[in-house]
């Protein structure tokens, strides 16, 4: 999650917001592509399967049968004192209810504790047996998550390389970094909701033989560029495969490499990048985001931009050359519209907006995407929890629909609006308030880190707890339900103490997203100016080379190399 204050206060800092973003190939027709292997469509509900026994392994004699308790504990071996105290939560599924079709099996185990702790669990494979009154400790099985810092409330691991369909799987939970015990809510919690759960979700469907279509004809460069800059054309691409997309505005029906009119890919995950030009490159957009694919050895899907309400420069008159570039060379484009000037470090009020102040800058850009003749993403004003100045909630909902329906009204259909918060807790009571409603939003997104000692705090969090806060609250609250979400934003720091952390971070962040499989598309915001860079805060994704080739990992994984835009 976003530091509250911390997130906008210091990116601004520096200079304005500048981003790269990449504009895609898919139409309301035609979507461009690679020639790939055709993979099963997502499976649209998610199983909620409760923990058929669980206990507390121990060699404590006084803890008792275990079995028959309504928590569960885990501490170290020196627990309160005792140095042979150590305890695990052992928890056992029998899962019986996956389609034999099924692949791509995605589990997610979720345990309630009552109290926040400094504590590292990690979820074993556990060969002991949840159903003993008190088995002892034994070695541990395969690590499968680590959650680093224990959340009041239910806690998440992703055990996706233990849970490969129907059977009896039992996890164990071991603790380090606190010598005190941690009680969780077992099965025989008198509230059924505070008990163990396993959520699975899964693809279904056979593998089709792959379609070849052409790619459609580039959008016209404009007359003149915004800029005095000219962008760097990159090698041509040859044709590649794609599919049809599905009219839906919505998830997608039909097999995998079909992508939406409203750019959701039918299977699997986009992946993006902000990567910020800078004076000593001549502030070049294209080349700041052609280096990177350059260190992680391929193409991005989405490139992302932030612009404001100048409507001049590269700053204002989007899409730039750059883009149009970017575009064409088919990535997707996502233009995050901010209500300000960067050059001249202005606000605007969002009342400036809906009262009609702005309507000749609204208008050009409209013209402008609606000449771009292709989808692209657009956001407009994001994380508005953050910008007191502006006015109030709903004000912010009152400027985004105003925005919203001057679009419509130019013709700039083409335009897929993204929502995106912060998706902070502490917001968490104003989100249906900043929500403009479903006939307004296209795209949930919102902006998680794991900022580890760059806020503050000691706590290290796993990809999957990172990502799972906001999106459990939506599930929980029913906001943008039915909407594809997004991570428009999301980031890491380093671990001073364990330099390996940051490159296993991103090795198994695939896994976090397949565990969240709502979740159709994450952009690294790979900026220096989201935090002060110090000698143990950097969240930059190629800081250091470790990192870099985590990341590239990553972004070879199936799941995010789509057969459509710019995995290549």
């Amino acid at each position: 999650m976003t530091r509250h204050g911390l997130h906008r206060i210091t990116r601004f800092r520096s200079g304005p917001r500048r981003k790269a973003i990449a504009i895609g190939v898919v139409g309301g027709s035609v979507v461009a592509g690679i020639v790939a292997t055709m993979m099963p469509l997502l499976a649209s509900d998610d199983l909620s399967i409760r923990a058929a026994a669980d206990t507390t392994a121990t060699a404590v004699t006084q803890d008792g049968d275990n079995a028959a308790k309504t928590t569960l504990a885990t501490c170290p071996t020196r627990c309160d004192g005792n140095p042979r105290g150590g305890r695990e939560a052992v928890i056992e599924f029998a899962v019986t209810t996956v389609p034999a079709a099924a692949v791509n099996v995605r589990a997610t185990l979720r345990v309630h504790a009552w109290q926040q702790f400094a504590a590292t669990v990690t979820a074993h494979a556990s060969p002991l047996s949840a159903r003993e009154a008190r088995p002892g400790l034994a070695a541990a099985g395969d690590a499968l998550d680590s959650v680093t810092g224990v959340s009041k409330g239910f806690n998440e691991w992703d055990v996706s390389k233990l849970v490969t369909g129907n059977g009896t799987w039992t996890v164990s939970l071991a603790q380090t970094g606190l010598e005190s015990r941690i009680y969780w809510a077992s099965v025989e919690n008198r509230s059924p909701d505070l008990r163990p759960s396993l959520l699975i979700s899964y693809d279904l469907g056979s593998r089709p033989s792959p379609v070849t279509t052409t790619r459609p004809a580039p959008p016209p460069a404009p007359s003149a560029s915004p800029t005095s800059a000219s962008p760097k054309p990159s090698p041509t691409v040859a044709p590649s495969r794609t599919a049809t997309p599905s009219a839906s505005g919505t998830l997608p029906s039909g097999q995998c490499g079909s992508v939406s009119a409203k750019l959701v890919p039918s299977c699997g995950a986009w992946w993006g990048m902000y990567s910020p030009a800078g004076s000593a490159g001549g502030w070049d957009h294209g080349k700041a985001v052609a280096d990177v694919e350059a260190q992680v050895g391929r193409k991005f899907d989405i490139v992302h931009r932030y612009h404001d309400f100048s409507n001049a420069g590269s700053n204002g008159a989007f899409p730039d050359a750059y883009e149009q570039q970017q575009m064409r060379e088919g990535r997707l484009m996502f233009f995050a519209w901010e209500s300000r000037n960067f050059s001249a470090g202005t606000t605007l009020k969002w009342s400036d907006v809906y009262n009609g102040k702005q309507d000749e800058t609204i208008d050009a850009v409209a013209g402008r995407i609606r000449a771009a003749k292709v989808p692209v993403f657009m956001g407009f004003d994001h994380e508005p929890e953050d910008e007191p100045n502006k006015g109030s909630d709903a004000d912010f909902v009152r400027a985004w629909r105003y925005v919203h329906e001057r679009f419509a009204r130019a013709g700039a259909t083409n335009a897929v609006w993204v929502w995106t918060m912060m998706g902070w807790s502490g917001h968490y009571s104003r989100y249906a308030g900043l929500y403009p409603g479903d006939q307004y939003v296209d795209w949930v997104a919102y902006d998680p880190y794991n900022f580890h000692v760059c806020n503050g705090s000691t706590v290290w969090k796993s990809p999957s707890t990172t990502v799972s806060g906001f999106y459990r609250w939506l599930d929980d609250n029913g906001i943008g339900a039915g909407k594809p979400r997004m991570l428009a934003e999301f980031g890491t720091n380093f671990d001073a103490a364990d330099p390996g952390a940051k490159q296993r971070w991103f090795q198994e962040f695939p896994a976090a997203l397949k565990a969240h499989p709502k979740i159709k598309a994450a952009i690294y915001f790979n900026s220096a100016g989201m935090t002060s860079r110090t000698s143990t805060c950097d969240m930059t994704m190629n800081h250091d080379a470790a990192a870099v080739a985590g990341f590239a990992k990553a972004g070879q994984d199936p799941y995010l190399r789509q057969p459509t835009g710019g995995s290549r």
